[in-house]
């Protein structure tokens, strides 16, 4: 399959939802302020639509069918570790503003890397290399500006997506904790 690698779209909210959602977890209940899978989804295609957030459409982008533009096959969000400061303070505000519960927002970066948030790939499109493509389109960025590192944190329990990150040239680099969950933090050197 040929597949494309496209900055993200608004209208593309509804397909990278539950993409995010898919790769994220329990930690998309802590940042949206809901519980219901529903209630999740929907906000979590608001924060896409926003461009204040790491899940903003402004750090997203998308692998299609090279024949199908509009088909979502994969996504990947990135942005620096300097951002991320600023996205968690947004964050922390709009879920204020919603009268969500107040929550510690960790942070998932050090200063200095390009930081890869969220890959997740549809589960019918797995193992066709869309997301060894997407973390090869990942290094580009980051190399465009002007980062020397690119990091990701994987849960533990995540073995195969580890495997696919040490493939590529990811190696642990410390221990990590989001949202009281351990992770390992990865890092590829540029």
């Amino acid at each position: 399959m040929s597949a494309i690698i496209r900055h993200a779209y608004i209208e593309d909210a509804k397909q990278v939802a539950p993409l995010i959602y898919n790769a994220i977890g329990k930690i998309a209940n802590r940042l949206t302020g809901e519980t219901t899978t529903n209630k999740i989804l929907t906000e979590l295609e608001t924060l896409y639509s926003l461009v204040n957030n790491r899940h903003s459409y402004t750090n997203t982008y998308v692998a299609t069918k090279k024949e199908d533009p509009n088909k979502i096959l994969g996504i990947l969000v990135v942005y620096s570790g300097i951002d991320g400061i600023n996205y968690d303070i947004s964050l922390k505000k709009w879920l204020e503003n919603k009268n969500a519960p107040t929550i510690q927002i960790d942070q998932e970066a050090h200063l200095d890397e390009f930081y890869v948030d969220t890959i997740s790939v549809h589960e019918k499109y797995r193992g066709l290399g869309i997301g060894t493509k997407l973390l090869r389109f990942a290094e580009e960025l980051a190399k465009q500006q002007g980062y020397a590192k690119l990091s990701l944190n994987v849960e533990i329990d995540k073995i195969s997506a580890r495997r696919l990150y040490e493939r590529v040239g990811f190696v642990v680099s410390e221990p990590w904790t989001i949202i009281d969950e351990p992770f390992h933090h990865m890092i590829k050197n540029l």
